[in-house]
């Protein structure tokens, strides 16, 4: 069985391990259960690894038993496209890839959805010394975060384990093509929209995640369209490579500093009609008082970014479904030209500073709807322009489905 990575740009295809076995081949090279290493056993106590400044914002397990070696980290690298495929993808594409202009470094991964708690979750198999280089800054330097996956513990998104109750340092059920129980690692965001959990590739193929089936790109000062099209001419015809970040109308170059929308562009095609905004703004008030759960997407629960998609379905209008996703698919606005049904961007996470992980809808006059967190209800509010603002959005439909991956954008 496929399903779409929700990755920055939802036309990746991820197989879904766990619940339809036959659906997917045995891994080349996967290792069975016997021949890891038992993950350290998890303290409930957690530390806060200092920074240079002061306090980081990752929190870490103490974990008991070995504390596996770490390559030092020499220096960040920006994650501006991914490449994914069902099964194990050849083995000289990496290579080939790291060769074209502009590209700085490509990464092998192991990349599925797994059930993480009972839910759904786009994971990642990596190699902690070398795929750390591609975290958010904060998350890259948490040696601690990544010696806790190395041993064999399971990092989660600060969101996921905030919004969804995932106490760090106990363990934790994940479901592949088999069960393991694995303690929660840290607290860190790796920065890729949608993935919210990170293990080792030994545990990775332990629970039957595909080997080497996807690549992390870093190219800060290629045009990513042009590139993208190179990229394409090397994979097989199951794979797909998308962006993860915005990029310059004028250069192709990704745009840097966390902001949402695409800059200096009116987008392709146009924007919202007013019978669009009307539907769009109309569904999205109907769901008033419905619970948020993480997760959901609706009827009757809903995250923040699966209200702003189920809504805009309503309407006609496809959307991807993270908030990082829905940041992409329009052209920054002004707040002096807000109009309703814009949304608005916020980086709510101190483990990745530059990630957009809430959106809001705006609404007029001031207010906004949210599906603020667990234990409150969608609700309308005054317009948050704070701190933790990352900028209004104006949705271009056909943006918006091929960001979303629809087939027929």
């Amino acid at each position: 069985m496929l399903a779409t990575l929700g990755t920055g740009l939802a036309v990746l295809t991820l197989a879904v391990v766990g619940n339809a076995p036959s659906a997917l081949a045995s891994p080349v090279g996967a290792q069975s259960g016997s021949g890891l290493q038992p993950p350290a056993e998890a303290g409930a106590a957690t530390q806060v690894l200092p920074g240079p400044s002061g306090p980081a914002p990752v929190t870490v397990a103490r974990l008991s038993g070995s504390s596996p070696a770490m390559a030092p980290l020499r220096k960040l690298l920006e994650a501006d496209l991914f490449v994914v495929a069902p099964t194990t993808l050849p083995s000289g594409v990496a290579t080939a890839v790291q060769r074209l202009r502009g590209v700085a470094a490509a990464q092998r991964l192991d990349a599925a959805r797994l059930e993480v708690d009972g839910k759904l979750t786009a994971t990642l198999g990596v190699d902690p010394s070398e795929f750390r280089a591609f975290a958010a800054k904060p998350v890259a330097q948490s040696l601690g975060l990544w010696k806790n996956v190395a041993a064999g513990g399971v990092a989660v998104s600060y969101t996921m384990s905030k919004l969804d109750n995932l106490p760090i340092g106990h363990t934790v059920r994940v479901t592949g093509r088999r069960t393991e129980e694995l303690p929660v690692a840290g607290l860190g965001t790796v920065g890729i929209g949608g993935v919210d959990a990170v293990v080792s590739d030994a545990v990775a193929r332990s629970l039957g995640i595909p080997a080497d089936n996807a690549i992390v790109i870093s190219a800060p000062h290629a045009d990513l369209s042009t590139l993208m099209k190179q990229i394409k001419k090397l994979l097989p015809r199951s794979a797909a490579v998308a962006s993860l970040v915005a990029q310059s109308a004028s250069s192709g170059v990704a745009e840097t500093g966390g902001a949402a929308g695409i800059a200096g562009t009116a987008a392709d095609g146009p924007g919202l009609t007013y019978a669009e905004v009307v539907a769009f703004l109309k569904a999205a008030e109907s769901r008033l008082g419905l619970p948020y759960v993480w997760g959901g997407d609706g009827p009757t629960v809903f995250d923040c970014s699966g209200l702003v998609q189920w809504s805009f379905a309503q309407a006609g209008v496809v959307m991807p479904r993270v908030a990082a996703e829905q940041a992409l698919t329009g052209p920054q606005v002004p707040l002096s030209e807000l109009q309703p049904g814009d949304l608005l961007f916020y980086h709510t996470d101190p483990t990745a500073p530059d990630y957009i992980s809430h959106v809001a809808i705006y609404l007029g006059d001031g207010k906004m709807e949210q599906a603020p967190e667990p234990g409150l209800d969608v609700e309308i509010v005054p317009a948050d322009f704070g701190s933790e603002f990352a900028g209004a959005v104006a949705v271009s439909p056909k943006v918006a489905a091929a960001v979303a991956g629809d087939p027929a954008a």
